[in-house]
């Protein structure tokens, strides 16, 4: 079922990247209106917001195959979570970055451990260890099923990233369901909707690519560990 949904990602998506990545930026830097209190650095809430969306969805994406993975053992769920979180730690490392770019404008410092960036923080921690666990257990089936359930807990967090500045105080803004403005502008929104679809878009074909990528490697060992065994057969005769 899965190998069907990614044949698919890669035959359609591919050809919509460019032309969306085309017409993103043009409406953020030569469409959408210059924000009157930060200035130019305003624009990077485009990317920093969308990166850091489409990262939220690509480890809830992994929760959910990790968890399917761990009750059927079926092998292509586990490829679909594992690339899942490669793609969300892609997003999640720029999202980081270009959040920290933007606070030195808007605070002055780099980094302030607010509620809001210190969650996401330790999101983006509980997947790198899950990488990091499949690199040091490649080939492991425990190793494997271990890494499930992180990614399970490591989505248990997401709606602690979602909620938090409404459960502790915090400077973080609140710009896309914010009452008091917020991107009210219609440029300014479209620019948001368009950019963020980009990012689901090569989300996706990231996602699709691993996936192969992936099922590739497990038969390329598979193929090496059958010929190793005949060849240790036929020596041993």
């Amino acid at each position: 079922m899965l190998g069907q949904v990614e044949n698919q990602i890669l035959k359609w998506i591919p050809p919509l990247v460019g032309p969306a990545a085309i017409a993103s930026l043009i409406m953020i830097f030569f469409v959408v209106p210059t924000d009157a209190a930060l200035g130019v650095s305003q624009r990077i809430f485009y990317y920093h917001v969308s990166a850091a969306v489409t990262s939220l969805l690509a480890f809830a994406g992994s929760g959910i195959a990790s968890a399917v993975f761990l009750k059927t053992n079926a092998e292509e769920w586990d490829h679909a979570a594992h690339a899942a979180v490669a793609a969300g730690l892609t997003f999640a490392t720029m999202a980081l970055v270009t959040g920290s770019v933007w606070a030195r404008t808007a605070w002055g410092t780099w980094w302030t451990w607010d509620a809001r960036l210190t969650t996401f923080l330790i999101l983006w921690a509980v997947f790198a260890a899950y990488e990091l666990l499949r690199t040091l257990s490649r080939g492991n089936e425990m190793g494997r099923r271990y890494a499930a359930v992180l990614a399970i807990v490591g989505t248990l967090n997401i709606p602690l990233v979602q909620f938090a500045t409404r459960l502790w105080r915090t400077i973080h803004p609140q710009v896309i369901r914010n009452p008091e403005g917020g991107i009210s502008d219609p440029a300014m929104q479209a620019a948001f909707l368009l950019s963020l679809a980009t990012f689901w878009l090569l989300l996706a074909w990231m996602w699709a690519l691993r996936v192969r990528l992936l099922r590739l490697d497990a038969r390329a060992e598979l193929l090496v560990e059958e010929s190793y065994q005949s060849f240790k057969g036929g020596a041993s005769t």
